[in-house]
């Protein structure tokens, strides 16, 4: 069977600093929105349910050519960091940033928070599963797959209701991961969102975030596992790069 791969330019080098925001679920406000959704009504109206199947899709320029553009300035003098030692590699600090916030009907508020701090719950992964309609797996390679994951992005949906005292509930909508060779490679897993929060271009942050934690860490042969082949070109994935492709075991009985 063959696979679509899809490839990603490695940048020259990094530099950016993680988000300043600290994720608290009892402040009723965060400092400031994030760039992507200052304007909510603004946000993309696509985004992905779920990413299951064999499909490998490039990278074009827009948005990714923003990001490099960072890296390429002042090019004219080369910089040429001294080897580092496994012990001494740089850990990758989770950014955490408040998306947006609405007021609901009810009079309580809602905001919607990203992190790439891989702190999920099986429970609540297995249940948002349960949502997009993907078969069960077992809690316990649920568990060990979050575990060896490079990264873990999530959305969470945090409410805060007017007339109560008690802390605000925080539920998972949102979860897109990644493996990684923390050098050269890197494949996205596990797109999905909450259907009830469909439609308001989450998808899309969640998986633009996800590869620009991994060019910041000069990661930049990215591959992806996907269903829906409209939503990732969009967001500048392409099937077969240069011809590469992929190849798949299975077992002959």
């Amino acid at each position: 069977m063959l696979a679509h791969n899809l490839l990603l330019p490695s940048p020259s080098s990094s530099s950016s600093s993680p988000s300043p925001f600290a994720f608290d679920p009892h402040r009723r406000r965060l400092p400031r929105l994030h760039p992507l959704f200052s304007d909510a009504a603004a946000a993309p109206a696509r985004l992905a349910g779920a990413s299951r199947r064999i499909k490998f899709l490039p990278l074009k320029s827009s948005f990714w050519e923003t990001i490099r553009s960072g890296f390429l300035k002042d090019s004219a003098t080369q910089i040429v960091d001294p080897p580092i030692s496994p012990e001494e590699e740089e850990e990758i600090l989770p950014q955490e940033f408040l998306l947006f916030e609405k007021t609901l009907p009810d009079g309580s508020l809602e905001q919607i928070m990203f992190s790439s701090g891989g702190d999920v719950d099986v429970y609540d992964l297995q249940a948002l599963c349960d949502k997009v309609g993907w078969p069960r797996r077992p809690l316990s390679k649920l568990a060990a797959a979050l575990k060896n994951s490079y990264i873990v992005a999530t959305l969470h949906s945090i409410r805060h209701s007017p007339e109560s005292d008690e802390s605000a509930q925080t539920k998972l909508i949102g979860m897109a991961r990644a493996t990684s060779d923390h050098a050269f490679n890197a494949t996205i897993w596990d797109v999905l969102v909450d259907p009830s929060y469909q439609g308001q271009g989450l998808g899309k942050t969640l998986v633009e975030n996800l590869i620009r934690t991994l060019l910041q860490r000069d990661i930049g042969n990215i591959s992806l596992f996907a269903d829906s082949k409209d939503f990732y070109r969009n967001l500048g994935f392409e099937a077969d790069p240069e011809g590469i492709k992929g190849m798949f075991w299975y077992p002959k009985y």
